[in-house]
């Protein structure tokens, strides 16, 4: 399966289940002095969650082009040093306004990963928020995840920098869940298929799709601090990268060798002679 199809196949999942497929905006945001660079599929649709827009849909589904830079999570120091990272990369995403929330965008990832595109469930990882003195632990999203399948073990605990998402300093943000794939060879060695490796060194078991659950405003207060204020209807914005998922089902190592991406290393390795 190419990257290209990969793409189709998501954008044609979720339109088959009530989404509108929307184009992606441009890399530079438009009227939101917040971000410098596009860099999350949510951006365009960011007064729709704040209720100061309506459309004519209330689930989108997405391939946004994205710029790892500006935004509080933009990763960007990370670029060169993993095989994940990129500078501009493709997020594949889904989105509810006021529609559905955990239990239907956990079900869809479920589906779309194991059902559809068969990974194998023994590979799977998937975290959730475990709370801190600002907003409590997310006991839904683990209960759910477990529900759709996951075995107890599998859903792991993690604080605010992994598992609690925001765009900027303010603007919309929630709890998050994220699904963590094992990419070695060995996946029934559990000194290597193991929950350490979650959230940590290495590439081999990497991050492929965040569940975000937009459920506050980030309110900058005049006299300091912020203030968590609940946004008109709970929502939901998922972002899985596609030159990940792509390296997943293509079985090879890294990013860069997947029919994305090693066509241009090869073109700039031939112009430059050193191939």
């Amino acid at each position: 399966m190419t990257g290209s199809e990969i793409r189709q196949r998501f954008l044609d999942f979720f339109e088959q289940r009530g989404h509108k497929v929307v184009h992606s905006s441009p890399l530079l945001p438009a009227n939101d002095p917040t971000l410098l660079f596009t860099n999350a599929g949510m951006n365009q649709f960011k007064d729709v969650f704040l209720g100061n827009e309506k459309r004519d849909y209330t689930r989108a589904v997405s391939s946004q082009k994205c710029i790892r830079a500006g935004g509080k999570h933009n990763d960007l120091d990370e670029v060169g040093k993993t095989a994940r990272h990129h500078t501009f990369f493709e997020m594949l995403g889904n989105f509810s306004f006021g529609d559905y929330f955990k239990e239907d965008a956990i079900k869809f990832a479920w589906q779309f990963l194991v059902d559809d595109l068969g990974l194998e469930v023994n590979r799977l990882w998937f975290s959730v928020f475990e709370g801190d003195e600002e907003v409590g632990p997310d006991d839904e999203a683990r209960e759910l995840w477990i529900k759709a399948g996951a075995a107890p073990d599998r859903v792991l605990g993690f604080g605010r920098k992994d598992n609690f998402w925001q765009m900027g300093d303010t603007g919309p943000c929630g709890p998050c869940s994220e699904i963590h794939y094992y990419m070695g060879d060995d996946p029934d060695d559990p000194s290597k298929n193991s929950p350490e490796w979650v959230n940590g060194p290495g590439d081999t078991t990497m991050e492929i799709w965040n569940l975000v659950f937009m459920q506050y405003n980030r309110i900058a207060l005049d006299e300091g601090g912020f203030l968590l204020e609940p946004l008109p209807a709970p929502s939901v914005d998922t972002g899985m990268g596609l030159e990940r998922i792509t390296a997943v089902m293509q079985k090879v190592k890294n990013n860069y060798d997947t029919d994305l991406l090693r066509p241009l290393v090869e073109f700039t390795a031939d112009r430059a002679e050193i191939r």
